[in-house]
């Protein structure tokens, strides 16, 4: 944590702006999931993304804030389970905050 208290995340959204995030359509809010229909674009069959990780450079929709500054997802509660598994402080947790220029966070910064 920061200094603050605050999870690094809050002061990160790296992630956010590095991958494409697909998912299964059953997590689209029409289809009985969470994430709003609005956010999600047809990739092929049963598969979405979240809108704006398939531009160049990706940055998903429900960023909001700046990265490295102050990032926060507007969907948190309703994300996709790629969102949810996403692990702070992992190896593509680092390759993202590497991408913005940000330090790679240690292990003890996410706790």
């Amino acid at each position: 944590m920061s200094a603050t208290g605050d999870h690094p995340c809050l002061s990160c959204g790296a992630c956010c702006a590095s991958f494409r995030v697909d998912f299964s359509a059953c997590e689209v809010d029409e289809h009985g999931g969470s994430v709003p229909a609005g956010l999600a674009v047809e990739v092929i069959g049963d598969t979405v993304r979240m809108r704006g990780t398939d531009h160049a450079p990706p940055r998903c929709a429900a960023l909001t804030g700046r990265i490295g500054q102050r990032a926060a997802c507007g969907i948190y509660e309703w994300r996709p389970s790629p969102c949810r598994a996403f692990a702070a402080g992992s190896d593509a947790c680092g390759h993202a905050r590497r991408r913005h220029g940000l330090p790679v966070l240690d292990d003890r910064a996410c706790w």
